[in-house]
């Protein structure tokens, strides 16, 4: 009895409810989706008076968050295979689906206007092409004016599922890359300045002149920031559009029993964009009880959160795959 006075006194003391306390859900990781994350925790707890706290640290913190078993849930944009999930004991599922842009600021030079093949961005990155205005850039974009101007290369420097994608794509654009550079969370950069987190590489391109960098579309709609036109990987010029967005996601080929595991940089069709990525969340095996609250969480952004999602740049999950997840749910946390 003394002590149920005593919880109740102490529950007062701090201005919440035993509701609330009980479910509080606290997440680490990927920087790709967490303005969504923040949109649809504060519709959850409005909706449900339930609590999810989200911290944008990146997708290796979220890794080795979940892994330490130090959050509830993890969250990366690098999709681990079913060797990784099943030494870390962890289950996976796709979240939402994002596009990684190719963002600069080079003074006179308006959004969706510049023009860069695959192969010259992972040249840029690379260190091997310095100038605006070198000709490589130039043959494809004649009628624009270029500055005679050191290009300033942005990127990650923490552990990042975004530069996993990106590096995935300059990879797969590029031999001298793919040979040189190679696929990473985080990688020995050439050339370069490093932000933290999509957010730091975002500020950094808006506060530096005649920079370039990668970043997730939001953060590109966010801080008004121009992005280049790149090239499908059949070769067609196609600029950073929610349609062209979901021409490239219509390309996944979700299964339960990979977990999920799919890349989606560099599919086939004439209007897909080459650099669409999806963010992941990682939950522990052994922690059904927690699962269910997560689950329950990320039930609710299924239903409800989808125009909150295109509103902020993102492309939903199809319904089939949403039904595949509810299926995955329920064959593996009991």
């Amino acid at each position: 009895m003394l002590k149920k006075i005593l919880s109740t006194l102490l529950v007062a003391a701090v201005g919440v409810t035993p509701l609330l306390a009980a479910d509080k859900i606290n997440g680490a990781g990927a920087s790709f989706p967490a303005p969504l994350y923040y949109g649809w925790a504060f519709d959850y707890r409005k909706d449900t008076k339930n609590r999810v706290n989200y911290q944008s640290i990146g997708s290796g913190g979220g890794i080795k968050q979940i892994t330490k078993r130090v959050v509830d849930f993890g969250a990366s944009d690098k999709p681990l295979n079913a060797k990784k999930l099943s030494k870390g004991k962890l289950l996976q599922f796709p979240a939402v689906i994002g596009s990684i842009v190719v963002a600069f600021n080079i003074d006179g030079i308006a959004d969706a206007t510049l023009k860069l093949k695959n192969d010259v961005v992972a040249d840029i990155f690379a260190g091997r092409i310095t100038k605006w205005n070198d000709a490589a850039i130039k043959a494809d974009n004649p009628d624009i004016n270029l500055p005679d101007a050191k290009i300033i290369v942005v990127h990650r420097s923490d552990g990042s599922g975004t530069t996993y994608n990106f590096t995935y794509y300059l990879s797969g654009s590029s031999k001298n890359w793919k040979e040189n550079f190679g696929t990473g969370k985080a990688i020995d950069w050439a050339t370069g300045i490093g932000g933290k987190g999509n957010e730091g590489v975002a500020n950094l391109i808006k506060q530096t002149p005649n920079s370039i960098g990668y970043i997730e579309n939001a953060y590109k709609e966010k801080n008004h920031l121009s992005a280049a036109v790149l090239k499908t990987a059949s070769g067609k010029w196609v600029q950073a559009t929610e349609a062209n967005f979901k021409a490239a996601a219509k390309y996944a080929s979700w299964t339960k029993k990979d977990h999920f595991y799919a890349m989606l940089a560099l599919q086939p069709g004439d209007t897909s964009y080459p650099i669409v990525a999806a963010t992941f969340i990682l939950l522990p095996i052994e922690k059904p009880k927690m699962n269910k609250k997560v689950i329950k969480f990320y039930d609710y952004a299924f239903m409800n959160g989808d125009a909150q999602a295109k509103k902020l740049g993102y492309i939903a999950l199809p319904d089939a795959t949403k039904k595949m997840i509810r299926e995955y749910w329920a064959e593996n946390i009991k």
